[in-house]
């Protein structure tokens, strides 16, 4: 078991962040697109080695993120169309988000095992994000997953607030 901290800088304009342990050791880091189509986050371990892709889906009728861990999609995350209120679908080879993901308090379910469990902590400058790595052989999807949905719901946000200008 691990336990890693994601926790985004709140006026960083290159998007950039970093994931890191218990003792504060930077693990990975991430660094985002900035004024980029398509919109993207990569995932760099802390060799600078790509470790995984979240790309925006561009020319789709609703949004799309695609994950890509080790340069194969692992994750696709797409919008459903509602009415009312933003639902989202997570595609994963045997894996599935049980929880309230959209408030970040949530777990990574594998085949029936729990790999990780994902909360926000509410008391810190930025979000931040504590992930209990439960099977080590899953911290890189974990990791690009939680990103994801960051990211997600940074974009849902976004078209909400031009939405209402």
């Amino acid at each position: 078991m691990r336990k890693l901290y994601i926790k985004q800088k709140v006026f960083s304009i290159g998007e950039k962040f970093n994931v890191t342990d218990a003792d504060q050791e930077p693990l990975y880091h991430v660094q985002g697109s900035f004024l980029k189509i398509p919109k993207q986050f990569t995932i760099f371990d802390r060799n600078d080695h790509v470790i995984g892709e979240i790309t925006k889906k561009v020319l789709a009728l609703l949004p799309q993120f695609t994950v890509m861990i080790d340069d194969e999609a692992a994750i696709v995350i797409k919008k459903e169309l509602t009415l009312f209120k933003a639902r989202y679908h997570i595609e994963a080879d045997g894996i599935s988000v049980q929880g309230n993901w959209w408030d970040m308090d949530f777990e990574v379910v594998k085949d029936g095992l729990q790999i990780a469990v994902i909360n926000k902590r509410w008391v810190s400058w930025g979000d931040t994000y504590e992930v209990t790595v439960f099977d080590e052989r899953y911290e890189k999807l974990i990791v690009a997953l939680v990103v994801a949905i960051d990211c997600v719901k940074a974009d849902d946000n976004a078209a909400a607030s031009s939405a209402s200008s």
